[in-house]
Protein backbone atom coordinates (compact mmCIF):
# COMPACT_ATOMS: atom_id res chain seq x y z
CA UNK A 1 0.00 0.00 0.00
CA UNK A 2 1.28 3.38 -1.08
CA UNK A 3 1.95 5.92 1.59
CA UNK A 4 0.31 9.32 0.99
CA UNK A 5 2.65 11.98 -0.26
CA UNK A 6 3.54 14.73 2.11
CA UNK A 7 4.06 18.28 0.85
CA UNK A 8 6.66 20.19 2.71
CA UNK A 9 6.87 24.01 2.31
CA UNK A 10 10.11 25.57 3.32
CA UNK A 11 10.27 29.25 4.27
CA UNK A 12 13.40 31.12 4.97
CA UNK A 13 13.50 33.49 7.92
CA UNK A 14 13.56 36.43 5.51
CA UNK A 15 10.43 35.23 3.63
CA UNK A 16 8.54 34.69 6.87
CA UNK A 17 9.33 38.23 8.00
CA UNK A 18 8.17 39.60 4.63
CA UNK A 19 4.83 37.72 4.83
CA UNK A 20 4.15 38.82 8.39
CA UNK A 21 5.10 42.43 7.61
CA UNK A 22 2.87 42.47 4.54
CA UNK A 23 -0.09 41.13 6.53
CA UNK A 24 0.35 43.70 9.31
CA UNK A 25 0.75 46.55 6.77
CA UNK A 26 -2.38 45.57 4.83
CA UNK A 27 -4.34 45.09 8.05
CA UNK A 28 -3.62 48.60 9.29
CA UNK A 29 -3.95 50.10 5.80
CA UNK A 30 -7.50 48.77 5.65
CA UNK A 31 -8.44 50.60 8.86
CA UNK A 32 -6.71 53.80 7.72
CA UNK A 33 -8.60 53.70 4.40
CA UNK A 34 -11.95 53.10 6.12
CA UNK A 35 -11.24 55.96 8.51
CA UNK A 36 -10.33 58.30 5.65
CA UNK A 37 -13.47 57.43 3.67
CA UNK A 38 -15.81 57.95 6.62
CA UNK A 39 -14.22 61.20 7.79
CA UNK A 40 -13.99 62.94 4.40
CA UNK A 41 -16.37 65.82 3.70
CA UNK A 42 -19.76 64.44 2.50
CA UNK A 43 -19.58 66.40 -0.75
CA UNK A 44 -16.52 64.36 -1.78
CA UNK A 45 -17.85 60.94 -0.86
CA UNK A 46 -19.17 58.45 -3.38
CA UNK A 47 -22.94 59.02 -3.32
CA UNK A 48 -25.73 56.68 -4.38
CA UNK A 49 -26.51 59.23 -7.09
CA UNK A 50 -22.98 58.83 -8.47
CA UNK A 51 -23.30 55.04 -8.53
CA UNK A 52 -26.70 55.36 -10.20
CA UNK A 53 -25.22 57.66 -12.84
CA UNK A 54 -22.47 55.14 -13.62
CA UNK A 55 -24.76 52.13 -13.82
CA UNK A 56 -27.51 53.90 -15.78
CA UNK A 57 -25.23 53.85 -18.83
CA UNK A 58 -25.09 50.05 -18.83
CA UNK A 59 -27.71 48.25 -20.89
CA UNK A 60 -30.15 45.98 -19.08
CA UNK A 61 -29.10 43.28 -21.57
CA UNK A 62 -25.64 43.32 -20.02
CA UNK A 63 -27.11 42.69 -16.57
CA UNK A 64 -29.18 39.82 -17.94
CA UNK A 65 -26.16 38.36 -19.70
CA UNK A 66 -24.22 38.39 -16.45
CA UNK A 67 -27.09 36.69 -14.63
CA UNK A 68 -27.15 33.88 -17.21
CA UNK A 69 -23.68 32.91 -16.00
CA UNK A 70 -25.30 31.86 -12.71
CA UNK A 71 -28.73 30.78 -13.91
CA UNK A 72 -29.23 29.79 -17.56
CA UNK A 73 -32.99 30.24 -17.37
CA UNK A 74 -32.36 33.97 -17.88
CA UNK A 75 -31.31 33.12 -21.45
CA UNK A 76 -35.02 33.02 -22.30
CA UNK A 77 -35.31 36.73 -21.50
CA UNK A 78 -32.53 37.67 -23.92
CA UNK A 79 -33.23 38.55 -27.58
CA UNK A 80 -32.46 35.74 -30.02
CA UNK A 81 -29.65 37.70 -31.65
CA UNK A 82 -28.11 39.02 -28.47
CA UNK A 83 -24.63 40.48 -29.12
CA UNK A 84 -21.86 39.29 -26.79
CA UNK A 85 -20.88 41.50 -23.85
CA UNK A 86 -18.07 43.88 -24.68
CA UNK A 87 -16.31 44.06 -21.33
CA UNK A 88 -13.75 46.59 -22.59
CA UNK A 89 -16.55 48.96 -23.64
CA UNK A 90 -18.32 48.59 -20.29
CA UNK A 91 -15.06 49.18 -18.38
CA UNK A 92 -14.30 52.24 -20.53
CA UNK A 93 -17.76 53.80 -19.96
CA UNK A 94 -17.67 53.13 -16.21
CA UNK A 95 -14.13 54.43 -15.84
CA UNK A 96 -14.49 57.58 -17.94
CA UNK A 97 -18.28 58.24 -17.87
CA UNK A 98 -17.97 58.77 -21.63
CA UNK A 99 -20.38 57.05 -24.02
CA UNK A 100 -18.96 56.59 -27.54
CA UNK A 101 -22.51 56.49 -28.99
CA UNK A 102 -23.50 59.77 -27.28
CA UNK A 103 -21.35 62.82 -28.04
CA UNK A 104 -23.13 64.82 -25.31
CA UNK A 105 -21.19 62.88 -22.67
CA UNK A 106 -17.96 64.47 -23.98
CA UNK A 107 -19.11 67.94 -25.04
CA UNK A 108 -21.05 68.48 -21.82
CA UNK A 109 -17.73 68.78 -19.96
CA UNK A 110 -16.01 71.02 -22.50
CA UNK A 111 -18.62 73.54 -23.67
CA UNK A 112 -20.10 75.87 -21.02
CA UNK A 113 -23.87 75.47 -20.81
CA UNK A 114 -23.93 72.32 -22.95
CA UNK A 115 -24.85 70.16 -19.96
CA UNK A 116 -28.45 71.40 -20.35
CA UNK A 117 -28.72 68.95 -23.27
CA UNK A 118 -27.61 66.04 -21.09
CA UNK A 119 -31.20 65.03 -20.39
CA UNK A 120 -33.38 62.21 -21.60
CA UNK A 121 -36.44 62.25 -23.84
CA UNK A 122 -38.51 59.25 -22.78
CA UNK A 123 -41.17 59.84 -25.44
CA UNK A 124 -40.78 62.58 -28.03
CA UNK A 125 -43.80 64.55 -29.12
CA UNK A 126 -44.09 66.22 -32.51
CA UNK A 127 -41.04 68.44 -33.12
CA UNK A 128 -39.41 67.67 -29.77
CA UNK A 129 -35.64 67.23 -29.67
CA UNK A 130 -32.75 68.08 -27.34
CA UNK A 131 -32.69 71.71 -28.47
CA UNK A 132 -36.21 72.57 -27.29
CA UNK A 133 -36.75 70.70 -24.04
CA UNK A 134 -38.18 72.52 -21.03
CA UNK A 135 -36.35 75.67 -20.00
CA UNK A 136 -36.69 76.61 -16.35
CA UNK A 137 -36.38 80.22 -15.27
CA UNK A 138 -34.95 80.53 -11.75
CA UNK A 139 -34.22 84.20 -11.01
CA UNK A 140 -33.57 85.52 -7.49
CA UNK A 141 -36.61 85.54 -5.19
CA UNK A 142 -36.79 89.35 -5.16
CA UNK A 143 -37.35 89.28 -8.95
CA UNK A 144 -40.13 86.71 -8.54
CA UNK A 145 -41.83 88.79 -5.83
CA UNK A 146 -41.41 92.12 -7.60
CA UNK A 147 -44.62 94.10 -8.13
CA UNK A 148 -45.52 94.40 -11.84
CA UNK A 149 -48.38 95.80 -13.84
CA UNK A 150 -50.62 93.19 -15.43
CA UNK A 151 -53.66 93.32 -17.67
CA UNK A 152 -56.75 91.31 -16.82
CA UNK A 153 -56.76 87.98 -18.70
CA UNK A 154 -59.79 86.95 -20.69
CA UNK A 155 -62.35 84.71 -19.00
CA UNK A 156 -63.15 81.29 -20.42
CA UNK A 157 -66.19 81.37 -22.66
CA UNK A 158 -68.88 79.09 -21.10
CA UNK A 159 -68.19 75.44 -20.31
CA UNK A 160 -69.32 72.85 -22.84
CA UNK A 161 -70.71 70.66 -20.08
CA UNK A 162 -72.67 71.28 -16.90
CA UNK A 163 -70.71 70.90 -13.68
CA UNK A 164 -71.37 67.41 -12.34
CA UNK A 165 -71.90 66.55 -8.71
CA UNK A 166 -68.81 64.92 -7.17
CA UNK A 167 -68.65 63.39 -3.70
CA UNK A 168 -64.87 63.42 -3.21
CA UNK A 169 -61.69 64.98 -4.55
CA UNK A 170 -59.28 62.50 -6.12
CA UNK A 171 -56.95 64.91 -7.98
CA UNK A 172 -54.69 67.41 -6.23
CA UNK A 173 -53.45 70.42 -8.23
CA UNK A 174 -50.72 72.71 -6.95
CA UNK A 175 -48.02 75.08 -8.24
CA UNK A 176 -44.47 74.94 -6.89
CA UNK A 177 -43.53 77.99 -8.99
CA UNK A 178 -46.93 79.55 -8.52
CA UNK A 179 -45.98 83.07 -9.68
CA UNK A 180 -44.91 81.98 -13.17
CA UNK A 181 -46.80 84.35 -15.47
CA UNK A 182 -47.27 85.09 -19.18
CA UNK A 183 -45.83 87.95 -21.22
CA UNK A 184 -49.09 88.85 -23.08
CA UNK A 185 -50.42 90.14 -19.73
CA UNK A 186 -47.25 91.94 -18.60
CA UNK A 187 -47.13 95.17 -20.66
CA UNK A 188 -43.89 96.49 -19.13
CA UNK A 189 -41.61 93.58 -20.05
CA UNK A 190 -40.81 91.17 -22.85
CA UNK A 191 -38.17 89.28 -20.88
CA UNK A 192 -39.00 85.64 -19.94
CA UNK A 193 -36.98 85.92 -16.72
CA UNK A 194 -39.29 88.73 -15.58
CA UNK A 195 -42.53 86.85 -16.33
CA UNK A 196 -43.80 86.61 -12.76
CA UNK A 197 -46.91 88.04 -11.12
CA UNK A 198 -48.73 87.56 -7.82
CA UNK A 199 -52.19 87.23 -9.44
CA UNK A 200 -51.93 86.59 -13.18
CA UNK A 201 -50.03 83.31 -13.12
CA UNK A 202 -50.20 79.52 -13.45
CA UNK A 203 -52.57 79.24 -10.51
CA UNK A 204 -55.32 80.30 -12.91
CA UNK A 205 -54.58 77.18 -14.98
CA UNK A 206 -54.89 74.96 -11.90
CA UNK A 207 -58.13 76.67 -10.93
CA UNK A 208 -59.56 76.17 -14.45
CA UNK A 209 -58.35 72.57 -14.65
CA UNK A 210 -60.14 71.80 -11.37
CA UNK A 211 -63.36 73.12 -12.97
CA UNK A 212 -62.79 71.18 -16.19
CA UNK A 213 -62.19 67.96 -14.26
CA UNK A 214 -65.37 68.67 -12.32
CA UNK A 215 -67.21 68.89 -15.65
CA UNK A 216 -66.05 65.32 -16.23
CA UNK A 217 -67.35 64.18 -12.84
CA UNK A 218 -63.85 64.07 -11.30
CA UNK A 219 -63.33 65.94 -8.04
CA UNK A 220 -60.16 68.05 -7.92
CA UNK A 221 -58.66 70.05 -5.05
CA UNK A 222 -56.92 73.27 -6.10
CA UNK A 223 -54.11 74.38 -3.75
CA UNK A 224 -54.11 78.16 -3.25
CA UNK A 225 -50.97 78.54 -1.14
CA UNK A 226 -48.59 81.21 -2.45
CA UNK A 227 -45.27 79.32 -2.40
CA UNK A 228 -43.41 82.52 -3.34
CA UNK A 229 -44.60 84.25 -0.17
CA UNK A 230 -43.88 81.09 1.85
CA UNK A 231 -40.26 81.13 0.63
CA UNK A 232 -39.97 84.79 1.57
CA UNK A 233 -41.33 84.14 5.08
CA UNK A 234 -38.82 81.34 5.64
CA UNK A 235 -35.90 83.23 4.08
CA UNK A 236 -35.37 80.39 1.59
CA UNK A 237 -33.89 80.46 -1.90
CA UNK A 238 -36.22 80.35 -4.92
CA UNK A 239 -33.97 78.15 -7.03
CA UNK A 240 -32.98 75.55 -4.43
CA UNK A 241 -35.83 75.56 -1.90
CA UNK A 242 -39.07 75.89 -3.90
CA UNK A 243 -39.78 72.15 -3.95
CA UNK A 244 -38.80 71.90 -0.29
CA UNK A 245 -41.44 74.53 0.52
CA UNK A 246 -44.16 73.04 -1.68
CA UNK A 247 -43.47 69.54 -0.34
CA UNK A 248 -44.62 70.58 3.13
CA UNK A 249 -47.88 71.88 1.64
CA UNK A 250 -48.47 68.74 -0.46
CA UNK A 251 -47.74 66.39 2.45
CA UNK A 252 -50.26 68.23 4.62
CA UNK A 253 -52.92 68.02 1.89
CA UNK A 254 -52.39 64.30 1.32
CA UNK A 255 -52.52 63.65 5.06
CA UNK A 256 -55.78 65.57 5.42
CA UNK A 257 -57.46 63.88 2.44
CA UNK A 258 -56.71 60.20 1.88
CA UNK A 259 -58.94 60.15 -1.23
CA UNK A 260 -56.39 62.13 -3.26
CA UNK A 261 -54.84 59.66 -5.74
CA UNK A 262 -53.33 61.90 -8.42
CA UNK A 263 -50.93 64.76 -7.74
CA UNK A 264 -50.16 67.25 -10.53
CA UNK A 265 -47.70 70.14 -10.18
CA UNK A 266 -48.63 72.74 -12.83
CA UNK A 267 -45.89 74.93 -14.34
CA UNK A 268 -45.34 77.04 -17.42
CA UNK A 269 -42.25 76.67 -19.58
CA UNK A 270 -39.83 79.46 -20.49
CA UNK A 271 -39.67 78.32 -24.13
CA UNK A 272 -41.14 80.69 -26.71
CA UNK A 273 -44.38 80.55 -28.65
CA UNK A 274 -43.16 78.60 -31.69
CA UNK A 275 -42.25 75.69 -29.39
CA UNK A 276 -45.20 75.86 -26.98
CA UNK A 277 -48.17 76.44 -29.31
CA UNK A 278 -50.15 74.07 -31.57
CA UNK A 279 -53.02 74.60 -34.01
CA UNK A 280 -55.58 71.76 -33.79
CA UNK A 281 -58.82 71.79 -35.82
CA UNK A 282 -58.67 75.55 -36.20
CA UNK A 283 -58.11 76.27 -32.47
CA UNK A 284 -54.89 77.39 -30.82
CA UNK A 285 -53.60 75.37 -27.86
CA UNK A 286 -50.72 75.74 -25.40
CA UNK A 287 -48.68 72.55 -25.75
CA UNK A 288 -48.05 70.20 -22.83
CA UNK A 289 -44.80 68.64 -21.65
CA UNK A 290 -44.81 65.92 -18.98
CA UNK A 291 -41.71 65.92 -16.76
CA UNK A 292 -40.68 63.04 -14.49
CA UNK A 293 -37.92 63.25 -11.89
CA UNK A 294 -35.06 60.93 -12.80
CA UNK A 295 -34.02 60.48 -9.16
CA UNK A 296 -37.53 59.79 -7.94
CA UNK A 297 -38.06 56.36 -6.28
CA UNK A 298 -41.57 56.19 -7.80
CA UNK A 299 -40.19 56.78 -11.29
CA UNK A 300 -41.55 53.59 -12.90
CA UNK A 301 -45.10 54.07 -11.58
CA UNK A 302 -45.16 57.75 -12.49
CA UNK A 303 -43.80 56.97 -15.95
CA UNK A 304 -46.53 54.38 -16.52
CA UNK A 305 -49.18 57.01 -15.79
CA UNK A 306 -47.41 59.52 -18.05
CA UNK A 307 -47.27 57.01 -20.94
CA UNK A 308 -50.98 56.30 -20.75
CA UNK A 309 -51.84 60.01 -20.75
CA UNK A 310 -49.38 60.62 -23.60
CA UNK A 311 -51.03 57.90 -25.71
CA UNK A 312 -54.48 59.42 -25.14
CA UNK A 313 -53.24 62.90 -25.97
CA UNK A 314 -51.78 61.64 -29.27
CA UNK A 315 -54.99 59.76 -30.03
CA UNK A 316 -57.41 62.66 -29.46
CA UNK A 317 -55.22 65.75 -29.84
CA UNK A 318 -52.20 64.87 -32.03
CA UNK A 319 -49.47 67.47 -31.66
CA UNK A 320 -50.73 68.83 -28.35
CA UNK A 321 -48.12 66.99 -26.27
CA UNK A 322 -44.43 67.77 -26.56
CA UNK A 323 -43.72 64.38 -24.99
CA UNK A 324 -42.27 63.05 -21.75
CA UNK A 325 -38.94 64.22 -20.39
CA UNK A 326 -36.80 62.66 -17.67
CA UNK A 327 -35.12 65.40 -15.68
CA UNK A 328 -32.64 64.87 -12.86
CA UNK A 329 -29.02 64.12 -12.18
CA UNK A 330 -26.21 66.02 -10.50
CA UNK A 331 -27.02 69.61 -9.59
CA UNK A 332 -30.78 69.19 -10.05
CA UNK A 333 -33.64 68.38 -7.70
CA UNK A 334 -34.41 65.16 -9.58
CA UNK A 335 -37.44 64.23 -7.42
CA UNK A 336 -39.88 67.15 -7.73
CA UNK A 337 -42.10 65.85 -4.91
CA UNK A 338 -43.02 62.83 -7.05
CA UNK A 339 -41.89 60.58 -4.21
CA UNK A 340 -45.10 61.52 -2.38
CA UNK A 341 -47.38 59.52 -4.68
CA UNK A 342 -47.35 56.70 -7.22
CA UNK A 343 -49.36 59.01 -9.50
CA UNK A 344 -47.46 62.28 -9.37
CA UNK A 345 -46.43 64.29 -12.44
CA UNK A 346 -45.06 67.70 -13.32
CA UNK A 347 -47.11 69.25 -16.15
CA UNK A 348 -45.68 72.14 -18.17
CA UNK A 349 -48.61 74.08 -19.64
CA UNK A 350 -47.48 76.24 -22.56
CA UNK A 351 -44.78 78.89 -22.27
CA UNK A 352 -44.21 82.56 -21.53
CA UNK A 353 -45.95 83.70 -24.75
CA UNK A 354 -49.20 81.76 -24.48
CA UNK A 355 -52.57 83.37 -23.80
CA UNK A 356 -55.16 82.24 -21.27
CA UNK A 357 -57.44 81.23 -24.13
CA UNK A 358 -54.78 78.82 -25.40
CA UNK A 359 -54.04 77.57 -21.88
CA UNK A 360 -57.73 77.05 -21.08
CA UNK A 361 -58.20 75.12 -24.35
CA UNK A 362 -55.41 72.81 -23.21
CA UNK A 363 -56.90 72.53 -19.73
CA UNK A 364 -60.19 71.33 -21.20
CA UNK A 365 -58.43 68.89 -23.54
CA UNK A 366 -56.34 67.45 -20.70
CA UNK A 367 -59.41 67.06 -18.48
CA UNK A 368 -61.11 65.16 -21.31
CA UNK A 369 -58.29 62.69 -21.86
CA UNK A 370 -57.67 62.29 -18.12
CA UNK A 371 -61.36 61.51 -17.69
CA UNK A 372 -61.10 58.69 -20.25
CA UNK A 373 -58.09 57.28 -18.42
CA UNK A 374 -59.57 57.72 -14.95
CA UNK A 375 -62.97 56.13 -15.54
CA UNK A 376 -61.39 53.19 -17.33
CA UNK A 377 -58.97 52.71 -14.42
CA UNK A 378 -61.91 52.85 -11.99
CA UNK A 379 -63.70 50.09 -13.91
CA UNK A 380 -60.60 47.90 -13.69
CA UNK A 381 -60.06 48.52 -9.96
CA UNK A 382 -63.78 48.16 -9.09
CA UNK A 383 -65.14 45.57 -11.56
CA UNK A 384 -68.23 44.77 -9.45
CA UNK A 385 -69.19 48.36 -8.79
CA UNK A 386 -72.53 49.32 -10.32
CA UNK A 387 -72.53 51.89 -13.09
Amino acid sequence: MKKPRRHVFLFSKHQLIVWISTFITLFFAMFILIGALTSVDPSYRMSSNMVKKWTSNISELHYLSLMTMENRIFNKALPEENPPIDMWKIAFELGTNLRPHDIRSLLGREIPGFEMYDRKILIAGEGTDYTNLTAESTPPLDVVLEERNATTPEEKQGDKQEQQQVDKDVVYLYNTHNRESFLPYLPDTNEPNDAFHHEVNVMKISEQLAKDLGNQGIGAAFEQTDIGSLLNEKGWNYSTDSYRASKEVVEAALTDNRDLKYVFDIHRDSQRKEVTTAEIDGDSYARLMIVIGGDNPNFERNFELAKQLQDLLEKHYPGLSRGIEKYGGEGRNGVYNQDLSDNALTLEFGGVDNTMEELFNTSEAFAEIFSEFYWEAEKVSNPNEEE
